[in-house]
């Protein structure tokens, strides 16, 4: 990709006048739109600009980390391409329980019995939620219904009609078994929320799930591998 700054790149105040796009590892906790100000700010800081254009590919929920491509200056034009890139992810299902975030980020609220699952039954589960399926996003999400984001809504204990989506999963790999806990890799297309995903795994044992980690490794070419960290790039900015 042109104009593309990975960890190996250099690039200068001129570099950042014209634009281009830079990976980033989003730091747990962190939203995505964190992430954008804290580098508009950095940047705007040192071009002495009150007016700075710049964005992501796509968002990834506060708990998890990974890869974010951060587009800048007059390349924020190419945000729309990069969202329809697939995705890939790494991450973690825990058995037994459910939240009504449908990961960590909001207390357990259905306990399942701890049935030992065999190896057999997981990846029955694995296999029919590989290939085009139906999706239903999670409440706590940033779809919007009349303009308010459904996070916003399910926040305030008001519930909302949620449409099913055709989304899909490309490649879902269990990587670790150690009950209650499932770890996995995942591709997918665009739109798809892993946290429905674990929601539904746990579903179709039978039992409950959620979402315990998640990590993006990958968007469409580009690797986590290759990311900044952001205090680092932040730093470099400041420096130029």
């Amino acid at each position: 990709m042109d104009r593309l700054f990975d960890k190996y790149s250099s690039f200068t105040t001129a570099d950042l006048l014209e634009g281009g796009f830079f990976l980033v590892n989003k730091p747990s906790t962190w939203t995505s739109f964190d992430v954008v100000n804290k580098m508009r700010f950095a940047i705007r800081s040192k071009l002495q600009k009150k007016k700075y254009k710049i964005g992501h590919s796509g968002t990834l929920d506060p708990l998890a980390t990974g890869l974010l491509i951060i587009c800048f200056s007059k390349y924020t034009k190419k945000i729309e391409l990069m969202t329809g890139w697939d995705k890939v992810y790494t991450g973690s299902i825990r058995l037994w329980v459910t939240t009504p975030s449908y990961d960590l980020e909001q207390p357990f609220d259905t306990y399942f019995p701890n049935i030992l699952f065999e190896e057999d039954d997981l990846n029955e589960a694995r296999k029919e939620l590989t290939g085009m399926i139906e999706q239903l996003p999670p409440m706590f999400s940033a779809i919007k219904k009349d303009g308010v984001p459904l996070y916003k809504l399910a926040r305030k204990g008001i519930k909302t009609e949620v449409k099913s989506r055709k989304v899909e999963i490309k490649k879902f790999t269990i990587t670790d078994i150690s009950l209650p806990i499932i770890e996995f890799e995942i591709s997918c297309s665009k739109g798809t929320y892993i946290r429905s995903v674990a929601y539904d795994f746990g579903k179709k044992l039978k039992s409950g799930g959620c979402l315990q980690s998640l990590v993006r490794t990958k968007i469409g070419d580009y690797e986590l591998v290759n990311a900044w960290d952001l205090n680092e790039l932040i730093e470099r900015i400041q420096s130029l």
